[in-house]
């Protein structure tokens, strides 16, 4: 019996370890390159914001009915594209302001009017000594990042190499592969804090964290990406002070964050000193198609990040800065925030934490605390085959979600809770979001031999040997392989 059951999941494996559609192309294409570079192998290989992206632009042309709960396009606020709608259209009346947007290039650092105006609002809400030599402009924070990471970390003058320090993971997945060299990135086990409801935190763990000697920077997003985190004021502060006495900055990701788009459910404060480094943007307020990041640091960095933006990228974009310009100057910009974006996700997610129970039932999981951005985190305690296996199967049901074990980059050791996790996107329609946590809960309940609603069926004679599946997995083969190190019925 047992036997017959090993050959049906090591089959089930095979199958789905098959690269299929864009992954078969992509593979295709990079067999027929003539020889790459270094940094050609490096960023034309496979890697999870990749994947994410292909997913993006692929999936829905392979499945017009896939269920996108993967990504992390913003949802559609009707109120705050009004706002957008009006700022345009008084850019294309203004033949002279039309002219600026279209036709000019700006300096490598922004247009210097509205870095200005950027820091003339961030002094006046929060007292941070900022003029416009402390503000640059990209091309999405994204492409801040590749830049800002790699001016600090990476090959040194003289042989060393420095590396980039995640006090908390798991993290944002762009930047697992923006750094030019390897072992580019350290990070830190976190704390776990588990909550009722099935509900658990993730903690800076400050006795066991260690940047180690040669780290360059500390890095994180507040709120976090993939998981909701919010770093606390004291989390904050604490990292402020250990980076300080290393004389190495602060990197804050507040893309979801203060003080705009404010997408944040628990208390915290904006935070900015000048040995913190604070990325923004404007994409989670509703206009991630125009690209448009903002960097807040000292002046001698922006110097160095706007040349480096002038290699990389020339110019930045003006329609994003344009539309966004009078809203900084009138303060709008937070209201749009505080009245319409935060309550629309606020609500999102409890009702997400809402499906998830009521179809999660007894299966054995747990959900992040949903603090800010718009993602759930789930932890499935225990998971057979792992998150890469269950995206897989939840691909093939018309599901996209992303695995989690994509943003557990930078530890050094095994760590099994990094396989048991998915990233839930909650921005799209109602009904497709809670078709998909069905199905999310179905498989689930699958690999287990539980029926419908409930984890296990006491009348099936084989119920003893569902419990033990998750046990069976040292039989299946390498840690390596797609199973991780357990295996799953399909």
């Amino acid at each position: 019996m047992i036997s017959g059951y090993l050959y049906h999941l090591q089959d089930a494996a095979a199958q789905v370890a098959r690269p299929t559609g864009w992954q078969a192309r992509r593979k295709a294409q990079i067999i027929g390159y003539m020889e790459l570079s270094r940094f050609g192998r490096k960023f034309s290989g496979d890697s999870g914001i990749v994947e994410l992206m292909d997913d993006l632009g692929s999936a829905l042309v392979e499945n017009p009915d896939m269920i996108m709960m993967g990504g992390g396009n913003p949802g559609r606020i009707d109120a705050v594209e009004a706002v957008f709608r009006r700022c345009l259209d008084d850019v294309l009346r203004d033949p002279a302001r039309r002219h600026r947007v279209f036709g000019l290039y700006q300096p490598t650092a922004g247009e210097y009017g509205f870095r200005q105006t950027v820091a003339d609002f961030l002094r006046g809400q929060f007292g941070w000594p900022l003029q416009a030599e402390n503000i640059a402009i990209s091309n999405g924070s994204q492409a801040a990042f590749f830049i800002l990471l790699n001016l600090f970390a990476g090959e040194m003058p003289d042989g060393s190499r420095r590396q980039v320090h995640l006090p908390l993971t798991p993290e944002y997945l762009g930047y697992a592969d923006s750094g030019l060299c390897e072992g580019f990135f350290t990070a830190s086990r976190p704390g776990i804090e588990l909550r009722d409801d099935r509900m658990f935190k993730y903690t800076v763990d400050f006795d066991t964290m260690d940047p180690g000697e040669n780290a360059a920077a500390l890095l994180a997003s507040r709120p976090t990406n993939p998981t909701g985190n919010v770093l606390t004021d004291a989390e904050v502060g604490r990292l402020d002070e250990i980076a300080r006495a290393r004389g190495i900055p602060l990197i804050l990701d507040g893309a979801y964050g203060l003080p705009f788009p404010n997408i944040l459910f628990t208390d915290a404060t904006p935070h900015w000193n000048e040995n913190t480094i604070l990325a923004l943007s404007l994409s989670k307020m509703g206009l991630n198609g125009l690209r448009t990041g903002i960097v807040v640091a000292r002046e001698d960095i922006i110097e160095a990040y706007s040349r480096a933006n002038g290699i990389v990228n020339l110019a930045c974009g003006n329609i994003g800065p344009a539309i966004a310009q009078e809203l900084f100057r009138s303060g709008e910009i937070l209201a749009l925030g505080s009245d319409h974006i935060m309550p629309f996700y606020r609500r999102r997610a409890a009702q997400t934490v809402a499906w998830f129970r009521d179809s999660m039932g007894d299966l054995p999981y747990r959900i992040h605390e949903p603090e800010g951005a718009f993602f759930a985190w789930l932890w499935l305690e225990g998971l057979p085959g792992g998150s890469a296996r269950l995206y897989e199967r939840l691909k093939q049901r018309g599901v996209l979600v992303v695995p989690g074990h994509h943003c557990f980059f930078g530890l050094e050791e095994d760590w099994p809770h990094s396989r048991e996790c998915i990233r839930v996107s909650y921005v799209q329609d109602e009904a497709a979001v809670k078709r998909g946590i069905a199905i999310i809960a179905e498989e689930e309940m699958a690999k287990l031999g539980a029926e419908p609603g409930k984890l296990f069926n006491e009348d099936d004679p084989h119920a003893a040997l569902f419990r033990v599946v998750p046990a069976l997995g040292c039989v299946l083969g390498s840690p390596d392989s797609d199973l991780d190190g357990s295996g799953g019925i399909e």
